[in-house]
């Protein structure tokens, strides 16, 4: 799960621009780190190219938070 998280981490730098000190488990995308639809969808296909996953756009809705974006990656990882 580290690695995940730390992945997850490295998109939201990298691709969003956030600050390291922004990104916590327990933050909410939008709430806390602004991130807009277009960023958000973004941010999805990045998940499915990192990781090796499919999101289908409904599970990807529900997917509020970084822990949760990460709790769903290692569970379609562990589907595999």
């Amino acid at each position: 799960m580290d690695q995940i998280y730390e992945g997850v981490k490295n998109i939201l730098i990298d691709k969003i621009g956030l600050a390291p000190t922004e990104i916590t488990p327990d933050a909410n995308f939008v709430k806390d780190l602004g991130i807009d639809s277009l960023d958000y969808a973004e941010l999805v296909m990045e998940f499915e190219q990192n990781f090796n996953i499919r999101i289908p756009d409904t599970d990807a809705e529900e997917l509020k938070t970084i822990n949760q974006a990460v709790n769903y990656i290692n569970s379609k990882i562990a589907e595999r």
